[in-house]
């Protein structure tokens, strides 16, 4: 079968390092990776995943740039393998061209992370970024839940799912990390709403991990590792354990993600 990772972050090799340990304190995690794209591409293949979706979050305007060439540059040398998202930041002042530059390079979507680029999701600012990804028909992966911020709460994403039902919206962390019930509670019912299980798996019993992907329906579920975070095996047996049907773990592995991002 066909495993697709929907979640993974990938940085140039000079800072892939400092990136990596930043994220590390700012969840107050262990890093299992790198952070270097040529790590994850041999690491996850050799775990059975066979494509993945990568990208790399801008902290400044300035950034979105020089990530957008990077993450585009490795997709193409992957030939097939790897789906690109850009980066874009709610403080750009030209988040029109920011995204008119990522779509020209190949890219199929936008990643948004409200809490390291310190933005509610729901910010006006933001607001036109989901304005411009409808209009160019992309898809938007953002970073959901924290109980230590507000910025990525699920009732702010209430605000933009009703506002852009024609929206591809992806809630990362099954919704809401660290909020996971409240999150599943108050967004099941959006039918534009994606979520992906990564940096979730780890946290909960696989009874309740189950349910909270059966309370989405495993139509509307990705399968994500959270890369550098997580070991790509250690995932896949933390996905085995849930004893989904076999159909719906095809969804899931691989299924919803070849339908949203091409993958053939």
């Amino acid at each position: 079968m066909n495993i697709i990772d929907c979640h993974c972050h990938i940085y140039p090799d000079k800072i892939a390092a400092k990136a990596t340990e930043s994220i590390g304190k700012f969840y107050d995690l262990p890093m299992r990776y790198g952070g270097t794209a040529a790590e994850m591409i041999r690491e996850s293949r050799n775990a059975g995943i066979t494509h993945s979706v990568v990208f790399s979050v801008a902290t400044k305007p300035s950034q979105a740039a020089s990530i957008n060439r990077f993450i585009s540059e490795e997709v193409n040398a992957e030939k097939g393998r790897l789906v690109g998202l850009g980066a874009v930041h709610p403080d750009s002042e030209n988040q029109r061209e920011d995204i008119e530059n990522l779509v020209s390079l190949g890219l199929k979507g936008v990643k948004l992370h409200p809490d390291i680029q310190a933005v509610a999701l729901d910010d006006p600012r933001c607001l036109e970024i989901y304005r411009i990804c409808r209009e160019f028909d992309l898809t938007v992966l953002i970073h959901m839940g924290d109980l230590r911020y507000d910025y990525s709460a699920p009732d702010r994403l209430i605000r933009v799912l009703e506002e852009f039902p024609g929206l591809r919206v992806i809630g990362a962390h099954l919704g809401g990390w660290s909020v996971w019930e409240e999150a599943e509670n108050k967004l099941n019912r959006f039918e534009n709403l994606m979520v992906d299980c990564s940096s979730t798996l780890a946290f909960m019993e696989p009874e309740r991990a189950r349910d909270l992907i059966r309370g989405y329906g495993a139509e509307r579920v990705l399968f994500g590792t959270d890369y550098p975070m997580w070991d790509f095996k250690d995932e896949l047996k933390r996905f085995d354990a849930l004893g989904l049907r076999s159909d719906e773990a095809e969804r899931i592995l691989w299924k919803n993600s070849a339908e949203i991002f091409g993958i053939k």
